[in-house]
């Protein structure tokens, strides 16, 4: 079974190919969300889209348990601020 890296340092300078093709992909999202967003797309419609897409490739990818790992520890980096940007709630 394959694990899935959880690190996704979007905002941190790095060489390493994987973080760059993250950080171009992540663009790709970005302005995805942009164009939906002008196109009268609800921004919560599209995040909860994005996430099952997300979640469907990773079980895909990976499978279900080691999607489950993954998933397990989300909850401590949202809360920690790691998906933050700007004022935090």
């Amino acid at each position: 079974m394959s694990i899935i890296s959880d690190d996704l340092p979007l905002d941190l300078v790095s060489t390493d190919d994987s973080h760059d093709a993250r950080r171009v992909a992540y663009g790709y999202v970005e302005d995805a969300f942009a164009e939906a967003q002008q196109d009268g797309l609800d921004s919560d419609a599209l995040a909860h889209a994005a996430l099952f897409a997300a979640f469907r490739t990773l079980v895909e990818t990976y499978g279900e348990e080691a999607t489950a790992i993954f998933a397990e520890g989300l909850a401590d980096k949202i809360r920690s601020g790691a998906f933050s940007s700007g004022t935090r709630h």
